[in-house]
């Protein structure tokens, strides 16, 4: 009876401990600033540190929000307007210039807890675009608004309008100034412009992202983006299309992506990913290597994306030579990352 007993104790403090060891986190935020010819010998010290600085504080921002019981979907919103405000990105403050000489930004947000989603694309003076995609989804009756149109709901839900010059910075200036004359369109902060295929060694994507899992176990996804230097003719790219730069879904994953539009658009790269997490069985890295590994450069693409399962497991794959990413957990461990791995 007493070696029963013993046993028993054995296999219960055997099974807490497990338990422990394995123990889901309570929240998690996963964060992107861009994929693409991210090179440590053409990066300054200063630069270095000025850009794990930043996304450092979107890190810890999300993390406060998430930690004092906020949603998902406010951590997502609160840090994509953090990185649309730093001028270090592509999204809102210092976006890329258009042909036109304007700066046209495209954003996206996804509750995984409804699948209800909010986008807006082409728009030219609303201070944060993330907010206004938030707006469309929770107040509109749509998923989808563009140019004049969202600009116009934007005013009448009172959100922040600015001046045409606000998103102007002197870097992005230049770079549409070298390319202007031309047809051809510019990965942000590439070296080298591109016409109809990306340049993967010499380009640089610059959208930004966030992926979180709440206390309550709910996915949320965003994106923002300026585009491309030089694009015509309204191009839009993935980061407001659902399903292909952004998804999320309570049953399987919250993805961002950031990459040439044009490929991530045709696989769906953000369902996808969700899909062959539901369909196959997958690990969140297994069908996000998936996608970013083999389908996008079967195809001639580049680029990568962050995602977090609704057990927090996270994956931040990539096919170009860095990728500005970061994490946080609840334990408040953080990590921050630029380079390959």
């Amino acid at each position: 009876m007493r070696i029963l007993l013993l046993l028993i104790i054995i296999f219960f403090m055997t099974t807490a401990e497990a338990q422990k060891e394995g123990k889901k986190p309570d929240f998690v935020l996963v964060i992107h600033g861009g994929a693409g010819a991210i090179l440590k010998k053409n990066t300054t010290p200063e630069k270095e540190r000025v850009y794990k600085e930043s996304l450092e504080k979107a890190l810890r921002t999300g993390y406060n929000l998430l930690k004092n019981g906020g949603s998902s979907l406010d951590a997502v919103e609160a840090v994509v307007r953090l990185l649309e405000d730093d001028s270090l990105f592509n999204a809102g403050k210092g976006s890329v210039f258009t042909h036109e000489g304007k700066n046209e930004l495209d954003a996206s947000i996804m509750d995984g807890k409804t699948l209800a989603a909010g986008a807006v694309a082409g728009v030219t003076v609303i201070k944060n675009p993330i907010t206004a995609a938030r707006a469309v989804m929770e107040k509109s009756g749509h998923v989808m608004l563009v140019g004049k149109g969202a600009e116009e709901f934007a005013k009448e839900q009172g959100l922040e309008i600015v001046s045409l010059e606000y998103f102007r910075t002197e870097s992005r200036w230049k770079a549409w100034q070298q390319v202007r004359s031309t047809s051809k369109m510019e990965l942000d902060w590439s070296n080298k412009p591109v016409v109809q295929q990306p340049e993967s060694n010499d380009s640089k994507y610059g959208t930004v992202g966030a992926v979180a899992l709440d206390k309550n176990g709910n996915l949320a996804a965003a994106t923002s983006t300026g585009g491309m230097t030089n694009k015509k003719f309204g191009r839009v790219g993935d980061a407001p299309i659902i399903g292909a730069g952004t998804y999320a879904d309570n049953k399987t994953c919250a993805v961002s992506c950031t990459g040439w539009g044009e490929y991530f658009i045709r696989l769906g790269v953000a369902k996808t990913v969700a899909d062959i997490m539901e369909y196959k069985k997958a690990s969140v890295q297994e069908a996000a290597d998936e996608m970013i590994m083999k389908r996008v450069p079967a195809l001639g693409g580049d680029g990568g994306l962050i995602a977090v399962d609704k057990d927090g497991n996270i994956a931040m794959p990539f096919n170009t030579a860095g990728m500005f990413r970061g994490y946080i957990k609840s334990d408040g461990t953080s990590v921050v990352r630029i380079y390959g791995n």
